[in-house]
């Protein structure tokens, strides 16, 4: 699995769980806020903590955002300091940044602003549980520990022809369970189904055979 950098802003609960996780599974993460009590907190549990100051653009390039993978901003209840803050990321240069918001006009407020993913954790949650509850053994709902994943891969000149051909089983270890054209979903497809550039895969596999595929996938 390839080892990437993030940075976390914001440690509350979210925060936390997100930059302690990320770090857990094998990341460099570097995490930081305002209030030097959350910073003590998670100082063992990360790759590396400081107080700063994360709407000052100043002081995110000093601590070199533009060279992580992923900047998470995890500041919800303060949508002024948010807000800034994902202005001042972006405008400092960081590649990719996720945001978390309260509701849905914060959500719009941040990706007008450049936000490349904004996510609503109380509220996906609650569709999660809403689901699980009309479909108990729904598929977004399954554990496949540490060593396993379902992702989605898109599919690069590299990845065409029919799923006979491409032989992913085969040649990295992975099972398609998903075709993706456009609007329209293909489960369980046939070895005679065809892949065209821009489709998109749902595979499951280890998390070495899925990063393998991913490679080969973006190596273009």
């Amino acid at each position: 699995m390839k080892r990437q950098q993030y940075l976390v802003i914001g440690l509350g609960r979210f925060g936390t769980a997100v930059a302690t996780t990320l770090y857990q599974l094998g990341h460099e993460v570097v995490a930081i806020d305002e209030q030097e009590e959350n910073v003590q907190r998670i100082m063992n549990q990360v790759t590396h903590v400081a107080m700063v100051d994360a709407t000052d653009e100043r002081a995110l390039a000093a601590i070199g955002i533009q060279d992580f993978d992923v900047v998470v901003v995890a500041i919800g209840a303060d949508v002024k300091a948010n807000i800034l803050t994902t202005v001042a990321a972006k405008s400092a240069g960081a590649r990719y940044v996720v945001c978390k918001a309260i509701d849905d006009m914060t959500r719009r407020v941040l990706e007008k602003v450049g936000a490349d993913m904004v996510v609503r954790p109380e509220h996906d949650m609650g569709v999660r549980l809403a689901r699980k509850l009309v479909r108990p053994h729904s598929f977004d709902d399954i554990d496949l520990g540490n060593d396993y994943a379902i992702v989605e891969v898109h599919a690069t000149q590299r990845i065409e022809g029919s799923l006979r051909d491409l032989n992913l089983t085969n040649r990295f270890g992975v099972q398609v369970i998903a075709l993706k054209k456009g609007s329209q979903v293909r489960i369980t497809p046939k070895a005679d189904d065809r892949v065209a550039e821009h489709d998109t895969l749902v595979v499951v596999g280890t998390i070495e055979s899925v990063e393998k595929l991913l490679n080969y996938a973006e190596n273009t």
